[in-house]
């Protein structure tokens, strides 16, 4: 690896740092910020992800889309009050090209709820597109694969 790949890394590894951080401090006003204008978000589980299954529990086409789902967090949905701790590791460029990179890693998020429960909430792998923006890295497309397919019913807060 040269300097520019390094610094390439280091620049993917602080945006996926980043987009943690955001979530996990409930800061979701900013999440969609994190994604080019023109992007995909999905989350699915591992079985429709294998059988090419383009079913999604949660999917958006556009930045916009993302920043709707956060005003309906804030203003229309009723949920427990919850904390999200994302754990992500296993980062993995798998194909560069002058337009972006194709980022994979595996992730982990711990809930915990208002009486101090706390669970594994979800696990799995992120498969994104990561393009270049003027101020650093965008995701073009985030999905968001869940190794289970039994999904909880408050999948409410972005993974």
């Amino acid at each position: 690896m040269d300097l520019a790949d390094i610094a390439r890394r280091l620049e993917i590894e602080d945006l996926y740092t980043e987009y943690a951080a955001c979530l996990d401090s409930d800061d979701l006003e900013r999440w969609p910020e994190f994604f080019a204008e023109d992007c995909r978000y999905r989350i699915t589980s591992a079985e429709n992800h294998d059988a090419g299954l383009p079913i999604g529990l949660i999917y958006a086409t556009s930045r916009k889309m993302l920043a709707d789902r956060v005003s309906a967090l804030r203003g229309a949905n009723i949920y427990e009050p919850q904390r999200y701790r994302h754990l992500i590791s296993g980062l993995r460029i798998s194909g560069y090209s002058t337009d972006g990179m194709d980022v994979e890693a595996s992730f982990l998020v711990i809930r915990t709820m208002q009486d101090g429960e706390m669970i594994v909430f979800a696990a799995g792998r992120y498969l994104d597109r990561v393009v270049p923006d003027d101020n650093g890295w965008k995701f073009a497309r985030k999905l968001v694969v869940l190794d289970s397919r039994q999904i909880d019913t408050l999948l409410a807060i972005p993974l």
